[in-house]
């Protein structure tokens, strides 16, 4: 489906009953909701799950506009306004978090701004600082080979999670982490929070500060896993969010 807001066309999908607790995903970099497809079959019927390509990126159109990377429309703030647009237009009063890499940052702020709608989150790879992509880059290969040593086999990436409608505006999308300092709205995540980073990310360094600085988290380290963990080990992050809402007592 898509749903207008502020001049934007976003394209939404939801996944299982709509009695089960909500879950709103949130993608990592450059990558549309279909980066989700291996784990929202596995995570429905106990779930359901709203998915929103950012404006920009995917099947979503952005608002007219410049479209470069001052455009004022590609922030955290506006994209967080997007998803209360979508929840309010759904008729979801609260939801549970789940984000990755990238998406972790546009989370953190929609977390920190709408407390009171947000149940728990689980913030994959979650990073306050600007990427070192070629940290991330060096970590994730480490990781394939430590698991090609091991016997791993890690399924494909999802089909479709790169395509793009409007492959011109995503590169400006993606810079919203430039305009926004996330440390300054750590203190306002009250809720359950779940860091999930892996062993060999560098933004384990920042993923500590947050689970020291929030009242509420805990921080969950994936073993031999890179800066992507629901693509590189998604059995492993898998397993650890599960294990969360167990310990939270989520149910439908």
């Amino acid at each position: 489906m898509f749903i207008e807001h502020g001049g934007a066309r976003l394209y939404v999908e939801t996944d299982g009953p709509d009695t089960a607790p909500a879950l709103l995903l949130w993608p990592n970099g450059s990558s549309s909701l279909r980066v989700w497809d291996h784990l929202v079959v596995q995570i429905t019927p106990r779930f359901h799950t709203i998915r929103i390509d950012i404006r920009g990126v995917g099947q979503s159109a952005a608002a007219p506009g410049s479209h470069d990377a001052d455009d004022p429309q590609f922030t955290f703030e506006q994209y967080a306004a997007d998803a209360r647009r979508v929840l309010d237009q759904l008729g979801i009063a609260a939801c549970h978090v789940w984000s990755q890499s990238w998406g972790s940052r546009p989370a953190i702020v929609f977390c920190a701004l709408n407390n009171e709608r947000v149940m728990s989150a689980a913030l994959y790879a979650a990073n306050l600082d600007l990427p070192d992509v070629e940290a991330q880059r060096k970590g994730s290969k480490l990781a394939a080979a430590r698991q090609q040593a091991a016997g791993i086999k890690v399924p494909s990436p999802p089909v479709g999670m790169k395509d793009h409608a409007n492959p011109d505006t995503v590169g400006s999308a993606m810079l919203a982490l430039r305009k926004f300092d996330l440390a300054s709205v750590v203190d306002r995540l009250t809720m359950p929070l779940l860091i999930g980073t892996g062993s060999l990310d560098p933004n384990l360094v920042s993923s500590r500060v947050i689970a020291e600085r929030a009242e509420n988290a805990q921080l969950s380290v994936l073993e031999d896993v890179g800066h992507n963990g629901i693509l590189e080990r998604p059995d492993i992050a898998l397993e650890r969010f599960i294990n969360f809402h167990d310990n939270l007592e989520t149910s439908t």
